[in-house]
């Protein structure tokens, strides 16, 4: 049985993948930031998976937990980094403490999290390491700076980690969703949904589980030749 790995499994995104993967048998590592929504995720999948807290603004109590998932998981298959946060505000109005709290929970964990676990794929000869980014990594977008600057350094630190370690048979790629149905999307209203339709040449919002299609089709033999690249799901609304 194949293994996968899934930070910020409780969160939108996260769970469609979690529910990908378990649809086609994968054991799962799923983690959380919170004892909360780790109990929510071990009520929804069971004693046959495996829980995690991480919560980046804690590197120390992090590293114990990577060291422990690596030593416990030395055969794992697939790695997604999905969790994220958002913590918005112009440039002028930012706090230190802003920025550097987007940038450890939304860069440095990946550096931290394939530091810990690559050793194994390395030594395995094998595995896919999956990033969601963003569609506003490449676009910008105004009182994000914090978050559009950790997700658009995913995607260099992805691409070079691609080159590093793509002749040991080990697939990076980066997925960048536009906007998609979540709770935030749920709290606006027609007019606010209005706005954001008008730039998607679809006139939708994507589904979480087209993103996990396209995370279980990276994860797959069928994308063996895929490495190093940005993917954009976004119904049309950026086109590079």
């Amino acid at each position: 049985m194949k293994k996968i790995l899934i930070t910020g499994a409780s969160g939108g995104i996260g769970s469609s993948i979690a529910d990908k993967f378990l649809k086609n048998k994968y054991e799962m590592i799923l983690t959380s930031s919170s004892d909360n929504s780790l109990s929510k995720l071990k009520e929804k999948y069971g004693n046959n998976h495996h829980y995690y807290i991480l919560d980046f603004n804690n590197p120390d109590e992090n590293n114990i937990i990577l060291k422990k998932i690596s030593e416990e998981h030395q055969d794992l298959n697939i790695i997604v980094n999905n969790a994220g946060i958002t913590d918005d505000s112009l440039l002028l109005r930012m706090k230190t403490d802003q920025w550097n709290k987007v940038i450890q929970a939304n860069l440095s964990s990946n550096f931290l999290i394939i530091k810990a676990l690559l050793p194994n794929m390395i030594k395995n000869k094998s595995g896919n390491i999956i990033g969601i980014s963003s569609v506003v990594a490449t676009s910008g977008n105004p009182g994000q700076s914090n978050y559009v600057a950790a997700k658009s350094g995913m995607i260099g630190f992805y691409k070079s980690v691609a080159l590093e370690v793509a002749s040991r048979n080990i697939n990076v790629n980066i997925v960048s969703p536009g906007f998609i149905i979540s709770p935030m999307t749920d709290k606006l209203n027609d007019k606010q949904k209005n706005v954001i339709l008008e730039k998607v040449p679809m006139k939708r919002f994507g589904d979480s589980n087209e993103i996990a299609d396209l995370v279980y089709f990276l994860s797959s033999d069928e994308s063996k030749y895929i490495t190093g690249q940005n993917i954009h799901i976004n119904g049309g609304m950026l086109m590079v």
